[in-house]
């Protein structure tokens, strides 16, 4: 395969030029007689994905073991969806924390028009949905607090995801945390313009905005790592 031989970790203008061509001739014969193309982008996104992974290794414990592993699939899963195109049109990715103490992930997505570095907790389980509303419900002081400071706005503006229109069962629509309580995802997410994201500075904004979750993150893992009575599970 041949790559560039300045295999700097960073997103080429190319990788846009490919999704972009790729989006207009979404079928299986066009991907099949451009699969090497698509083979050397995505292992520059490989390339820059490692990079994510070290510098996310110096101040938290990730379980990936690398930048291509933490790359997703580019066919898409089209059994329940209106749309039949067989590709992704995007290059995206995860990045798993270590051990059950540490909660929440890391996310990429690099599109053209809609580039974001994102994290929290996309699908929570019934269990942790509760909890989370609990320890909400109880002092939702420390979790507002996060979300109002500086660094936090500056960063992702506000809390992100889906919320229930109503009130959760069990919770009273007066409360004065209703706001919160209504969230059913909890997601941090930094948009990127098509010009920061080709920029050479993109990796160190990313990994910037990474770091900046986990204050999030901790205090989603306490919350979720101990039972009502702040006992370890």
């Amino acid at each position: 395969m041949a790559i560039r031989k300045t295999e700097e970790p960073m997103i080429y203008k190319s990788g846009f030029d490919f999704l972009n061509r790729l989006k207009k001739n979404n079928n299986r014969e066009w991907f099949n007689a451009h699969k090497a193309e698509f083979q050397e982008e995505q292992q520059l996104i490989a390339i820059f994905a490692g990079a994510l992974l070290d510098n996310l290794n110096t101040h938290d414990l990730i379980e990936t073991l690398s930048g291509k592993m933490s790359i997703h699939r580019i066919y898409k899963d089209t059994r329940f969806s209106n749309d039949k195109t067989p590709y992704k049109t995007k290059w995206s990715g995860s990045f798993r924390r270590a051990t059950k103490y540490r909660r929440g992930g890391y996310h990429f997505n690099i599109e053209p028009g809609n580039s974001f570095i994102g994290g929290g907790f996309w699908q929570p389980v019934t269990e942790d949905l509760k909890r989370i509303r609990d320890d909400i419900a109880f002092d939702a002081t420390p979790l507002k607090k996060l979300l109002n400071s500086k660094s936090f706005v500056s960063m992702f503006e506000t809390l992100q995801g889906e919320q229930l229109k109503t009130a959760p069962k069990g919770f009273d629509a007066d409360h004065e945390a209703i706001g919160l309580l209504r969230y059913k995802q909890f997601l941090l997410i930094r948009p990127f313009s098509d010009k920061e994201v080709l920029s050479s500075s993109f990796l160190k904004e990313a990994s910037l905005s990474f770091k900046a979750m986990r204050p999030f993150f901790d205090y989603m893992s306490e919350v979720l790592v101990t039972d009502s009575n702040g006992m370890e599970r």
